[in-house]
């Protein structure tokens, strides 16, 4: 046990039992060991349901409409791919968010670890991606530029509902992406080529093509570590 001086001990006078048990943590160097135990148990919202306050993004493409993010028309064709990116960029993070698509041939997605071109409205990174033969697939836009990974068509049927709120969990860790879609998991992606970027902007999308609409509301995320 540590040994405490007189002078110390006045110290400790009207201090509470937590303050003393504190204070004892910090003399064994505990700490430290206390942090990294409860580190990436937070939960953030990233959307305040209210605003667009945090993003980037065309706002004559993107809105706010009933506490969700709302990407898109239906009365008018989208000219090409738009997305709404946070102002912060994240590396490792687990990602929880409900969505939603209107009109045919809608499609959308979620970047993640991705970054804008400059003098573009194009971005390049990983999409969680949305939209018919896409849902639940890890894209790579604008790099690669082909699925790197999709679900079983047969076993998302039976959790996706079409016309409803769906809920996507999004985990990122190391070099491994895995993903959820109502809790069926979809995708298990390790990267393999070491040279590529795991840290950038998160963002949504509406693609461009005909008229549609992609809603995107509670999100939020929790760290993974002190990435």
């Amino acid at each position: 046990m540590m040994r405490i001086g007189m002078t110390a001990a006045r110290a400790f006078v009207g201090l509470s039992i937590a303050g003393l048990a504190l204070l004892w943590m910090v003399g064994q160097g505990r700490v430290a060991a206390a942090d990294e135990a409860t580190a990436g148990t937070a939960t953030t919202a990233l959307f305040d349901g209210k605003t667009l306050n945090g993003w980037d993004g065309d706002r004559e493409w993107f809105r706010v409409e009933d506490g969700a993010i709302v990407g898109g028309k239906l009365t008018q064709k989208i000219p090409h791919n738009f997305f709404l990116s946070t102002q912060k960029s994240y590396s490792d993070f687990e990602l929880t968010l409900e969505f939603r698509l209107t009109g045919g041939g809608t499609n959308a997605g979620v970047q993640i670890r991705s970054q804008r071109i400059p003098d573009h409205h194009e971005m390049i990174g990983y999409q969680a991606d949305l939209g018919e033969n896409y849902w639940g697939a890890l894209y790579d836009e604008s790099r690669r530029n082909r699925v790197l990974a999709s679900p079983s068509r047969e076993a998302l049927a039976k959790v996706l509902k079409l016309e409803d709120w769906n809920t996507y969990r999004i985990r990122c860790e190391g070099r491994r992406i895995q993903l959820w879609i109502n809790d069926l998991q979809t995708v298990d992606y390790m990267e393999t080529e070491e040279s590529l970027e795991q840290r950038g902007l998160i963002a949504v999308q509406i693609h461009g093509g005909p008229p549609g609409e992609a809603r995107y509301r509670k999100l939020q995320i929790r760290s993974l570590g002190n990435k």
